[in-house]
Formats: C-alpha cells, structure tokens, sequence
C-alpha cells in the first residue's frame, strides 16, 4: 500500500485511508456490463473513488446502484444486472484465466516472457514494452508537471 500511496501522490490522484477490505465481486460483474455499455471507464473511475478514495463497501447494491448512476448507466439496468447476476460466469471465465497464468496481484502486466505485478511507474512499463521492440512515439506526458529530468 505504500508504493500505491507514494505513486498516487506523485501523480496527484485522490487516495483514502481505506480501513476495511471489501469482496469486490459484484462490482468486477457491473464493471464486466458497463464495459459492453460503452462506459467502463467511468463505471471503474466511479469504484476506484468509491473504494480506495471514500473507502465504500463495493459489494453493497447501494453503493454500486450509486455508482452505476454516476458513471452515466442506467440505474434500472443495473439493477437488472445485479439481481440476475448475468455476468457472473463472464467473470468467473476471468478469474480462471487469471489463476491459469499465475497472476497474485492486481494489476499485473504480461509481455513475451516478463511479468510486472502491481502498480508501476510509467518509465518501468515503457521499459518493459521497449525491451519488446516499441519505439517511444511521445516524451512521458507525467514529466512536465513532476518538473523530471529530460
């Protein structure tokens, strides 16, 4: 949680002293439909505050309910989605590929034969996707505001 914290200053990202550790399974289900909605991104921004930021229970249908509608989906849906647990298997097909390439941590990040687990700096995956023959088409977009060395 320190690396988390440290990265999340450095980069200026809201981050809570969260107390608790709530089963986020419903919430991964949600996020699964908000994807095929065409708002995945909001849905997971919305549960990252909620979670890591407000320090929420994700796994209470309010709160995901609250998020739903904040990341402009429709409440009704949602609901639908969550009592008929519709995405259930669509999850669980992940969590079989995830047990089936050893991942421990989320995130974790695959190319060729390397593996990354957790959170990483941008130079660590830039390094790790030019060791894989990626040319950098564009400088770092973080080094400006964090006044970095060229």
């Amino acid at each position: 949680m320190a690396n988390l914290r440290e990265n999340a200053e450095r980069l200026g990202l809201a981050l809570g002293d969260r107390k608790m550790t709530y089963n986020s399974r419903l919430a991964q289900e949600v996020g699964l439909w908000a994807e095929t909605k065409g708002r995945g991104h909001q849905f997971h921004m919305e549960a990252f505050k909620a979670y890591f930021v407000e320090g929420r229970n994700i796994a209470q249908k309010d709160v995901l309910l609250s998020m739903i509608e904040s990341s402009g989906l429709d409440p009704m849906e949602g609901k639908m989605v969550i009592e008929t647990r519709e995405f259930s298997d669509a999850v669980d097909s992940d969590w079989e590929l995830s047990r089936a390439k050893g991942v421990t941590a989320v995130p974790s990040f695959f190319l060729g034969h390397d593996r990354l687990v957790g959170a990483q700096s941008y130079e660590i995956l830039e390094k790790l996707i030019v060791k894989y023959g990626a040319k950098p088409i564009y400088a770092n977009p973080f080094r400006s505001r964090l006044s970095c060395p060229p």
